[in-house]
C-alpha cells in the first residue's frame, strides 16, 4: 500500500509528520489496509495563522482494490486529533462498503 501526505503552507509536512500520519491512519484502519492500494492524506489549516477551534482539516482518500476511491473529511483542534477522527470515519465507511460487497456475493 502506498501512503502519501500533502499539507498546505501552514502545516510543516516533514518526515516526522508523515510517520505520525501514516501510523495514525493505518492503526485506525487495522486489517483493512490489506485491501487498499493507496492512501492519500491532505492536511489543511483552514484559518491559517489566525487560529481557532477545529481549524485543522484532514481529508483522506483511500483507493480500495477494485472499487472507486473513498473519501472522508474531519476537522479538529490539532493535526493528530484530525488524523484520528478522519481515520475512524474512513474505517466506518470502508467497513460499510466492504460489507455491501460481501452481501452481493
Amino acid at each position: 500500500m502506498q501512503f502519501q501526505l500533502n499539507t498546505d503552507s501552514h502545516i510543516l509536512g516533514d518526515e516526522r509528520l508523515a510517520q505520525i500520519a501514516e501510523s495514525a491512519v493505518t492503526s485506525a484502519l487495522g486489517h483493512l489496509t490489506d485491501r487498499l492500494s493507496r492512501i492519500e492524506v491532505h492536511l489543511v489549516d483552514v484559518n491559517g495563522a489566525k487560529g481557532g477551534a477545529d481549524d485543522i482539516q484532514c481529508t483522506i482518500e483511500a483507493r480500495p482494490e477494485g472499487m472507486q476511491p473513498q473519501t472522508v473529511t474531519h476537522s479538529d483542534a490539532d493535526v493528530e486529533a484530525a488524523l484520528r477522527g478522519a481515520g475512524k470515519k474512513l474505517r466506518a465507511l470502508l467497513d460499510n462498503e466492504f460489507g455491501k460487497l460481501e452481501k452481493r456475493r
